[in-house]
């Protein structure tokens, strides 16, 4: 199963949605990660909470979502309100689109603490979330049954 997350500046959120699915996912999932708009290079913070849970960040970058037209995801998933409300690329066709809302933790200020809980808080709803959708057999939900499955997950 692919997923493709999405985020209006492909710096955080989507960012650590990609690193922690494909971390915790050992090949069952491929995650990618892109934005509309996407911004230069990944928010530095990301890539240091992600390291020091020992989750690999070399390959991250902030990414167009141009770019996966033919990579033909299975999910995309929305995970900032903007990226929401905007309208997704003609390419994602049939596939099954939701939105999970997080919090966005680089646009906090405060002390070095405050950052770090508030990265951790966000990346702890990934886990929690990606965790309960690999408990699923979603090898075999149809695609009604998936969406079904995966709104769920931001209920629970």
């Amino acid at each position: 199963m692919k997923i493709l997350y999405i985020c209006t500046h492909n710096r955080c959120r989507s960012i650590l949605s990609e690193a922690i699915t494909n971390n915790l996912a050992n090949g069952r999932i491929e995650a990618f990660s892109a934005g509309s708009q996407p911004a230069p290079a990944v928010h530095p913070l990301s890539l240091k909470y992600l390291a020091e849970q020992g989750i690999n960040t070399s390959s991250l970058r902030s990414q167009s979502w141009d770019e996966f037209s033919d990579e033909h995801p299975d999910i995309v998933i929305t995970v900032c309100d903007s990226a929401a409300n905007e309208a997704c690329p003609v390419w994602f066709g049939n596939t099954v689109k939701l939105h999970w809302p997080l919090a966005d933790p680089s646009k906090l200020e405060g002390s070095e603490e405050t950052l770090r809980q508030a990265f951790f808080t966000t990346m702890g709803i990934i886990e929690t979330r990606i965790n309960a959708l690999l408990a699923l057999n979603f090898e075999t939900l149809s695609p009604n049954e998936l969406k079904k499955h995966l709104h769920q997950l931001i209920k629970d």
